[in-house]
């Protein structure tokens, strides 16, 4: 398990939200605005997808 920060604009939340949890088995994102309050910095919780017989 590892963990992930993003740092983006609010637009593009959802987005990023969506595409780690396609890659990674995510848990829920935590949200705190960065320093000058102009973007979010996301932390996710991770972990690799388990194998399928596709991805061998």
């Amino acid at each position: 398990m590892f963990e992930i920060r993003v740092i983006c604009d609010r637009a593009d939340v959802d987005r990023i939200a969506h595409t780690l949890a396609d890659t990674f088995e995510t848990g829920p994102a935590r949200q705190y605005p960065t320093r000058d309050g102009k973007r979010v910095r996301l932390y996710f919780t991770a972990d690799h997808q388990p194998a399928t017989p596709e991805s061998e």
